[in-house]
């Protein structure tokens, strides 16, 4: 059985940086669109950003665009979410995603929309 797992989260200052690192085994990674969601408490699971298995096609939530990038290596299994200038209300709970199926094919947009699900790793921004 395969898994999904998350590392990286921490506590850092407003304006600060963090980079989450997920790893997929047990599946062909090249292949799967990855992506990142993210729980504050009391509030639904949230996108943040997907990626497809060539990195041709990238999608971010408004929230993200301009401070959050993702990028993967096929080789080593693993994606990045690099987190920059980072705001208090981005404090949650991030949670690596997985499927099979492209960006350009279905939507990305809801947890339902992804089969494959890390623990999740807790980021905390202080103001």
């Amino acid at each position: 059985q395969g898994q999904v797992v998350e590392s990286g989260g921490g506590l850092v200052q407003a304006g600060g940086s963090l980079r989450l690192s997920c790893t997929a085994s047990g599946r062909t990674f090249s292949r799967l669109t990855m992506a990142w969601f993210r729980q504050a408490p009391e509030k639904e699971r949230e996108f943040v950003i997907a990626s497809n298995w060539g990195g041709g096609s990238t999608v971010y939530a408004d929230s993200v665009k301009g401070r959050f990038t993702i990028s993967r290596d096929n080789a080593e299994n693993t994606v990045y979410l690099q987190m920059n200038d980072l705001r208090p209300e981005d404090t949650a709970v991030y949670y690596c995603a997985a499927r099979y199926l492209p960006i350009t094919t279905s939507p990305v947009g809801h947890r339902t929309d992804f089969d494959y699900w890390g623990q999740g790793t807790q980021v905390t921004v202080s103001s």
